[in-house]
């Protein structure tokens, strides 16, 4: 990978819509996590020009200011017109499958002209059948998505590799778009948004919510810490390069496989991009058990990514006077909480004391921080603390008030906006993932994934492996 701040010509960039600029353009605020960047007169100067649709400098401090945009996620790529580094034949396409050709077929058709195709038959009852350019390469037994990932991009030679799942459809064009990103050498893998689709009544509208699949609408680095903290392997576009570079995916991983090889190419330097102006189409689980089995192990992988990533996986990120006004105002005593959160805006002012307004920048970052602090914690307490949660308040009337706003807050308001079928879905939503996380780290043998982790006074708190679309 280079080391180069060197950037594609012809690439343009937007910047992210809560991007604030104060003390006359010469701070930025913004970013995931939150940060500020000071810049000089020149560097506010090309910011206009970028956010007038200017190209970016492709070499020197200009290069440099629009790649510190860029991996702070203060900035996000529009390379529409760059040079492609590859085609749509320099890419070798891998479906992992588990299942029947009525399963893959849709996914074959909707792939375009493309270089090899390699089907990974993990096991299925019924073997399946290559033909033409369609390779199949078969697992007697199941070894689960990670190990017919990593079967199947090592079979191919080409420079770059494309991961779809089976019964994904990308959109026409899908390849072309993703491809565009590698033009900056420091990409190693983009993805698209992938949506969920048919399947009727509460559980599809349900899903369009909260699909664990769907990143959302905003582009942004997939990386720790982001507000898109990993994309999913259902369709993810990777350079072989990176890929040879981290060791390809962990075989003793059997879900969270693609949350694990994200982090491992951002830990070694790569970027990986997330562009949902290209979309793919994944159908809804057929039924309630499936469902919930879904996320059950969706949850059993934080243990595992937890002994090996650390507090990556901790279920809630917040800082120390955040975590300690909440604590104080659910264990009954708000008013010391919200004493805990003035005194951080106080503090929080000195440390801003060189801009033109601390003050009033203080108070709007540590309310904010505050804000998202209570959201993500009580997100954590029904994700992954709900079976203390429950203890604490059977033996603590101070805390039963807040335990239950945690718990029922966000199931309450599905239930005025959609019915009480959403509210029944998000809290059994939650209760499965629970499970599996409490399950994970069971076999595991770790904490690491019940184990909350700090923040520094201006990063707002983000949950990573719980991470959800919906407001609560």
């Amino acid at each position: 990978m280079t080391a180069a701040a060197d950037l594609p010509a012809g690439l343009r960039i937007t910047l992210d819509p809560a991007l604030r600029r104060i003390d006359g353009g010469r701070v930025l605020v913004g970013g995931s996590p939150l940060r500020l960047v000071r810049v000089t007169e020149a560097g506010s100067d090309l910011v206009d020009r970028l956010a007038a649709g200017d190209p970016v400098p492709t070499t020197g401090g200009g290069a440099r200011l629009v790649r510190r945009l860029l991996d702070t996620g203060m900035a996000h790529p529009r390379p529409d017109a760059v040079d492609p580094p590859y085609g749509p034949a320099d890419v070798a396409v891998v479906i992992p499958v588990r299942g029947t050709p009525a399963e893959v077929g849709p996914t074959v058709a909707a792939l375009g002209p493309t270089g090899e195709r390699v089907i990974v038959d993990d096991g299925s009852p019924e073997p399946l059948a290559g033909g033409g350019r369609l390779r199949v390469i078969r697992h007697e037994v199941s070894l689960g998505p990670g190990r017919a990932r990593e079967t199947g991009w090592r079979a191919t030679e080409a420079p770059v590799v494309a991961f779809v799942d089976a019964e994904v459809v990308p959109e026409p064009g899908w390849l072309d778009r993703l491809l565009l990103h590698l033009a900056d050498p420091r990409v190693g893998a983009v993805a698209p948004r992938v949506v969920p689709v048919g399947g009727a009544g509460a559980r599809a509208r349900y899903e369009t919510d909260a699909s664990p699949l769907d990143m959302g609408p905003a582009p942004a680095p997939a990386r720790p810490g982001s507000v898109v903290p990993y994309v999913p392997t259902a369709v993810l576009v990777v350079r072989r390069e990176a890929l040879e570079a981290v060791g390809g995916f962990d075989p003793g991983l059997r879900y969270g496989e693609d949350v694990d090889l994200v982090w491992r190419l951002a830990a070694a330097g790569w970027t990986v991009r997330y562009d949902p102006a290209v979309t793919a189409t994944h159908p809804v689980r057929p039924d309630p058990r499936s469902w919930l089995a879904q996320r059950c192990a969706y949850g059993s992988s934080a243990g595992p990514l937890a002994a090996r990533h650390g507090a990556a996986v901790a279920p809630l990120r917040v800082s120390g006077w955040s975590g300690a006004a909440w604590g104080l105002a659910a264990l009954g005593h708000p008013v010391l909480g919200a004493a805990v959160a003035a005194g951080s805006t106080a503090a929080l002012a000195r440390k801003l004391s060189g801009l033109e307004h601390p003050g009033a920048e203080a108070l709007r970052l540590a309310g904010r921080g505050h804000l998202l602090a209570g959201r993500s914690v009580a997100q954590a307490v029904r994700r992954a603390w709900l079976p203390a949660a429950v203890g604490v308040a059977l033996v603590s009337r101070r805390a039963r008030p807040a335990v239950a706003a945690a718990v029922l807050g966000p199931a309450v308001v599905d239930a005025v906006r959609r019915g009480p079928t959403a509210a029944a879905l998000h809290l059994a939503d939650d209760a499965a993932y629970c499970a599996g996380v409490w399950a994970g780290s069971w076999r595991a043998r770790t904490l690491g994934a019940l184990l909350p982790a700090g923040t520094g006074p201006v990063d707002p708190p983000s949950s990573v492996l719980a991470r959800s679309r919906r407001a609560g």
